[in-house]
C-alpha cells in the first residue's frame, strides 16, 4: 500500500463521514452504533468493502421516503447487523481459526 492509496482512502472516508453527517439525528445515532458494532465483530473487509457506504445509501433512501430508521431496520439493530454480515468472514472467525490452529485441532 503506497502513500497515494492511503491519501485516497482518507479522501473516501472523509466523503463517507460527510454523507453520514447529513442524515437526520436518529439515523446518525443508529449508524454510529452499527459502525461500532461492525468495527468490533464485523467483516474483515469492512474498511475497503461496500457495507458501510451501502448502509448510508439505504438510510438516504429511507429519509427520502419519509420513514424512521427503525421502520427500515426493525427494533433489534444488532440482529439487523448480524443479518448483514452473516455470510462474511469476521474477525471472530479469524480468531477462532487461529485458536484451532494453535491447539492443533482443525474443524472440517
Amino acid at each position: 500500500m503506497g502513500i497515494q492509496d492511503i491519501i485516497e482512502g482518507k479522501k473516501q472516508w472523509r466523503a463517507h463521514t460527510a454523507r453520514v453527517k447529513t442524515l437526520p439525528p436518529d439515523y446518525r445515532i443508529v449508524y454510529q452504533e452499527m459502525q461500532k458494532y461492525f468495527f468490533k465483530v464485523g467483516p474483515v473487509d469492512l474498511p475497503d468493502g461496500p457495507l458501510l457506504p451501502g448502509i448510508v445509501d439505504f438510510f438516504e433512501e429511507g429519509v427520502a421516503a419519509g420513514k424512521g430508521v427503525l421502520e427500515l431496520i426493525g427494533a433489534d439493530v444488532a440482529a439487523f447487523c448480524d443479518d448483514l454480515i452473516k455470510d462474511s468472514r469476521t474477525y471472530a472467525d479469524v480468531y477462532q481459526e487461529s485458536v484451532n490452529t494453535a491447539s492443533g485441532t482443525t474443524e472440517k
